[in-house]
């Protein structure tokens, strides 16, 4: 039995002479919080379509689940849920009667159906509003239900397609943990986001789609490492120990008002350790130490600008 819930391998989609995926190979490992990443227009949503089997690929070849998109598209739909962009709520319908309804084309049963319903209701916080129409709901509530419909016939694979697109700040977060706790009961998240900080808080691994090609993997921090920017920097005590360690330092960017030093570093463990070995051995002390990597946003500009290869 394989530890990965989505396998992809040379995953191709055009359309006419615009090609949206060129030859895509992932990876997800079941049970975690993975990340798509792209601007608008690099196949983001394309991708989900075609691992949902919303629309067929032009070559590759996809599990999901276990089950291969192609062969087995009905098995894949009985595995996952899909949240997408737009909200797939019925407005005129109450809450409870939302779910009822995809309880039943779930074929559920009457029982099963309402005990599912009213499970979804306490795990949404949507009990008070769940004999109001949908259309009175605030955008965080017909996001939460919006999920919750996809949860109704517990499926091991969620899609997220831009999730929280349009929440305020506080709503995005209870999302956030709803989303942890499904990945705590073992469900797997593929996540579409436009919100760097949604995939630095949520993600274990994030991937990058530019024009069709996956340019980066990984997790958040060794995204972070692939981009230039990141330092350590050093503050000390008193002029003597500022002036050692600059000499020992010579590409530190020296700033003598505040006693301290800018070191380039990626942050990592290994050049952490090996900058303090040099301080050390020269017995230097250090006052104090942060780090500084560059954020998503730094990588994903680096890695999805004009000038970088499709």
């Amino acid at each position: 039995m394989t530890d990965h819930a989505i396998e992809i391998s040379g995953l191709r989609k055009a359309y006419g002479e615009h090609t949206v995926l060129d030859g895509v190979d992932l990876r997800v490992a079941a049970g975690t919080i993975f990340s798509l990443l792209g601007p608008n227009g690099a196949g983001k949503t394309t991708m989900v379509h075609i691992l949902s089997t919303l629309i067929s690929a032009d070559g590759g070849e996809l599990l999901v689940a276990g089950h291969d998109v192609n062969r087995e598209p009905d098995a894949v739909r009985a595995a996952i849920g899909v949240t997408g962009q737009f909200s797939a709520v019925d407005g005129l319908l109450t809450g409870e009667e939302n779910l009822r309804l995809m309880a039943d084309l779930l074929h559920l049963g009457r029982a099963a159906g309402r005990s599912r319903t009213a499970e979804l209701l306490r795990q949404f916080d949507l009990v008070e509003a769940a004999r109001k129409p949908a259309a009175a709901y605030s955008g965080g509530m017909r996001r939460r239900l919006d999920l919750a419909m996809t949860l109704v016939g517990s499926p091991r694979v969620i899609f997220l397609d831009e999730p929280t697109t349009g929440l305020d700040p506080r709503s995005r977060r209870a999302m956030w943990e709803i989303i942890r706790e499904l990945v705590r009961q073992g469900v797997t998240i593929f996540l579409t986001t436009q919100y760097l900080e949604e995939a630095d808080q949520l993600a274990d691994h994030i991937a990058v789609l530019n024009r069709g090609n996956l340019v980066a993997q990984g997790s958040a921090d060794e995204l972070k490492r692939l981009v230039p920017g990141g330092h350590v920097t050093l503050r000390f005590a008193d002029e003597i120990g500022f002036e050692a360690a600059a000499r020992t330092l010579d590409l530190a960017t020296r700033d003598h008002e505040a006693l301290t030093l800018h070191v380039p570093s990626d942050g990592g463990v290994r050049a952490l350790r090996e900058l303090l070995d040099r301080l050390d051995r020269d017995s230097i002390t250090v006052a104090d130490l942060q780090i500084r990597t560059p954020d998503l946003d730094d990588v994903f500009l680096a890695l999805t600008s004009e000038r970088h290869p499709a």
